[in-house]
């Protein structure tokens, strides 16, 4: 059976791997395709590195463009990928251009198509992404779905019969990663002189806190006034807003750091004393390490982490300073992400089914 792989972001990489080890793993062929939406080294290459995933077997270097332009241009070399590939599955992550440019050109092409972390829905319609997951859903043959609430939103849809609860292929790296880094000072510590447990781990990347001068404004006053160091691991989005708006970044608590590889990234959140993050992946690995986290959004698809108490939402700069100094969480044992072995269930799944 051969499977191909199509990935363009961060988050996708990190869940590339598992999935790629498992399919070496049952013998199955397994087809690496990266489209190029993210093309920073430090986005993109080092994570094939880092995770053990290898080299694509093929870029497209599509790069940075209108939604439009880059999906266009997206399904414009799939095409020809599929077509030299000829997969029995085409498998999609999570909710990027890259995910529905993929899922179209394989139905468009009569390949099955399988969407790994299906179901998440964050119901504001604004958000690309959730354009993306819902037409991606709607469009997939297989719904590989992290969670008992995703499998409950794709019902809802009636889509019940296309879905499978396999978990979440992030909580299989994560275990994996944070397992080796017992004992670890973070390089990011020692970098920066900073005291474990004395300073907060920031990403903001979002279309909804950067394009707009005021609120990016709110979430720079909000982090630079906290009591300790906040590292604000820099994505080129931010960085480029920024300066677009005249903000700057280095003031108050706030230290500017260039993004980091993954498993730096893992042992910097580890030992941080929170998050603060617009990502829908950091949200869920804060969790994952019990590292209270607070989300800049008005919503999130991952409502466990909310009902759990370990996330707390925040636009304004207030609320963003009230939410990170708030007492700790109250510890659980609650699981919603799976158990660390998603990947092999995906596997399986698709080789059961396999035309």
């Amino acid at each position: 059976m051969k499977i191909v792989s199509v990935v363009g972001a961060r988050p996708q990489f990190v869940k590339l791997a598992p999935i790629h080890h498992a399919a070496l793993a049952a013998g199955v062929e397994h087809v690496i395709v990266h489209t190029g939406q993210h093309y920073d080294p430090l986005l993109s290459d080092v994570f094939f590195e880092e995770l053990g995933i290898g080299a694509p077997d093929f870029h497209l270097g599509v790069g940075s463009g209108s939604h439009g332009k880059q999906t266009g241009a997206m399904l414009a070399a799939l095409d020809d990928v599929f077509a030299e590939t000829t997969p029995d599955w085409v498998l999609v992550y999570g909710d990027t251009n890259s995910t529905v440019a993929a899922a179209l050109s394989a139905v468009k092409m009569h390949i099955p198509v399988a969407h790994l972390e299906a179901g998440l829905r964050s119901f504001n319609r604004r958000m690309p992404e959730e354009h993306n997951r819902v037409m991606t859903d709607h469009a997939a043959d297989l719904l590989l779905a992290p969670t008992k609430v995703a499998v409950d939103h794709l019902a809802s849809e009636g889509l019940a019969e296309r879905t499978v609860l396999v978990g979440d292929v992030m909580t299989d790296v994560l275990y994996q990663v944070r397992d080796t880094l017992t004992g670890t000072v973070p390089a990011l510590v020692s970098e920066l002189s900073l005291q474990t447990g004395e300073y907060y781990v920031a990403t903001i990347h979002r279309a909804e806190n950067t394009d707009d001068p005021e609120q990016l404004a709110a979430v720079v006053a909000g982090l630079a006034g906290l009591d300790r160091p906040v590292v604000l691991l820099a994505h080129p989005r931010v960085v480029a807003k920024a300066a677009e708006h005249g903000i700057a970044l280095n003031q108050g608590s706030l230290v500017v750091h260039e993004p980091l590889a993954y498993r730096d990234l893992i042992a910097a959140a580890l030992t941080s004393a929170g998050i603060v993050t617009d990502s829908g992946g950091l949200q869920k690995e804060a969790f994952l390490l019990r590292v209270p986290c607070t989300t800049v959004r008005t919503e999130t698809e991952w409502v466990e982490t909310i009902e759990l108490g370990w996330n707390v939402l925040a636009r304004t700069a207030e609320e963003i300073a009230d939410a990170v100094r708030r007492p700790a969480p109250a510890e659980t044992d609650d699981a919603p992400y799976g158990d660390g072995a998603a990947a092999a269930r995906v596997i399986s799944e698709l080789t059961q089914t396999s035309r």
